[in-house]
This record gives structure tokens, sequence and C-alpha cells, in this order.
């Protein structure tokens, strides 16, 4: 992936400024769930570790089933004392509800108040929650659930998904594409991604990934981290963002298409002013809209398989 100048990019760290401006805040880390299936104190450790790091800036939120928020407690309150001036003293959470989203919505709220006067120099917040639905008329009963102060993200079948996004901006609320998993059949194609994120920007409605997306660019690599696992090709967070901020400025779907299937990093040239690939160009203007109100992030088992593939294509 080239990081090329042009006449308004003065040096080499500049060239990563429109690069820096599609990562930010873009990872949610998932430790807990597979193929990573962290236990909670080790995951727990991870993400201080990470928030930490000079990588800090591409950590967004930590993923927490809501039936083990108590175990997320008992392991935050573990940790060492903060340092001043490192790490994230501030942790955004996001849930993934359960069965009984009024109980659910209770103990979120319970948790909240309690953490966010926490002693110890950290604090933990729940933000946003995450939820599966079967129908679009549960879109709206769940709405009706879960309180304004929480952002909701609604994950739905694909393809044919016209309908729950409908619901979903009728809703003022958010989406959620799952882009992957432990198998093959668990990768939507292209097209059907390329549909939803279509669909959304349409509507006007935010949504976030959720697995699959380790590496940056499509690619072939085992879908779990066992040595005897399949492999198969993979959807790249690099190109369904870079899709998503293309579909948003109006890019044609089929043309979409063709850069959710882009394998090149050769096809890719960052620079300061913006991101070109092939024969289309987005400012940094234009990357950022995106990012700051449509296409919010992903989320991840690993941190650091992404980061290091980062630095591999130079991003970094």
């Amino acid at each position: 992936m080239n990081l090329q100048t042009t006449p308004t990019a003065r040096n080499s760290a500049d060239a990563v400024d429109a690069a820096a401006v599609l990562l930010c805040d873009l990872i949610d880390y998932a430790g807990l769930f597979p193929p990573a299936s962290w236990a909670m104190a080790p995951s727990v450790a991870n993400y201080d570790t990470y928030s930490r790091s000079e990588w800090s800036w591409i950590l967004g939120c930590f993923i927490v089933p809501v039936a083990r928020l108590a175990e997320f407690e008992e392991a935050f309150a573990g940790l060492p004392a903060p340092t001043p001036g490192t790490g994230f003293t501030h942790w955004r959470l996001s849930v993934l509800l359960g069965s009984d989203p009024v109980a659910d919505v209770a103990c979120i709220r319970e948790f909240n108040a309690r953490l966010a006067s926490s002693s110890s120099g950290r604090r933990a917040v729940i933000e946003s929650v995450e939820v599966k639905v079967a129908s679009p008329e549960e879109i709206s009963r769940l709405s009706g659930i879960i309180p304004s102060e929480l952002a909701p993200y609604f994950e739905f079948p694909l393809p044919g998904c016209a309908e729950y996004i409908a619901a979903v901006a009728g809703c003022g609320r958010r989406a959620k594409i799952r882009t992957g998993g432990e198998t093959a059949d668990k990768f939507p194609a292209p097209e059907n991604v390329v549909e939803f994120v279509r669909l959304c920007a349409a509507a006007n409605v935010p949504f976030k990934a959720t697995a699959g997306l380790h590496h940056p660019l499509r690619s072939v690599h085992r879908f779990t981290y066992q040595a005897d696992s399949p492999s198969g090709i993979m959807h790249g967070f690099v190109n369904v963002f870079l899709a998503a901020a293309f579909l948003r400025a109006g890019m044609e779907t089929k043309i979409a298409v063709q850069l959710l299937d882009e394998q090149s990093a050769d096809a890719f040239h960052f620079n300061a002013a913006g991101v070109g690939w092939r024969r289309h160009y987005l400012s940094q203007r234009q990357i950022a809209a995106a990012r700051r109100g449509f296409a919010v992030s992903f989320g991840s088992c690993s941190f650091t398989e992404p980061i290091d593939d980062l630095k591999c294509l130079r991003l970094l």
C-alpha cells in the first residue's frame, strides 16, 4: 500500500494523515469471543495494555455480554492502579443483550451508576448495546425498551435487509453487519455487504461490523487460530470502511463491489489530502465525515493482528 506524497503532503509523517483519519477509534476489542475466546481477566488485561500502547488511538470499545458484566467488574477492579498519563481512565463498553432486554437494561443502568463513580482512578461506562433480531417488528419493539442514552446496534440476516434497515432508520437507531466467522459460509458475499452499506447510506443509518475483519485487505487466511483450521477468503477492514466512505460519497454499487474485492495493496494510495483507489479518490474530509457519523467501527477478537498487518502495509 503506497504512501505517495502530493504537493500538500510535506513529509512522510503528513502522508499518514488520511490513513489515521480512517483508523481512529476503529477497532472494538472483542477478545472474549471466538476465535480468540480469551477468559475475562486476560481479556480485560489485554485491553488495558492496548490502551497504554502507541496505537491506543485506534482502540474503540470493549465488547462484553450483559451476562458477564459482574465478571468484567471483578476483573476491572483487579487491574493495577493506573499510572498517571498512561492508558484509558474512561473505558467505553458495548454490551451484547440477552433474552430479557428489560432486565438487561436495568442491569446496565445499575452497572453504569456504580462504575461511573469508581474510586480506582478508572471509570467504565456502557455506551452502546448490540442485539440480534429476527424481524423488522422486533427492532421497533426493542427500540421502545432501550433508553436513549444507549446506542443500539441491530444485527439481522443478509441478504434481503431492506426492511430491517428501514425499520432501524424509522427508529433513529443503528445497524450491525456480521462480516465473517469461523467457517466459510459465515462470510457474506461482497455484493451483500455493499448492498447493506448502500442501504444504510441512503437511509442515514450508522453501522458497525463484526467478525472476520482481522486483516486490512481482502485475502486468504485461516478461519481460526488452530493449526488444522481451514482457510478461505476474508474481507479486509480497509476495503469495507473505504467502500462505505465511497458509497456515502456516491460511488456506484458495482464499483464498490470491485473495491471490496480488491486484494492488491498497490491499488491504494494514501497521502495527507486523502486516499486513491485505482481511478477513484476520497478527500480526507470525506473519510472523516463517513467515520464520524456513519461507518462507526468493527469488532475484532484480536487487536495486535490488525495492527501488525497495518505496520506491514506501512500505514502505521
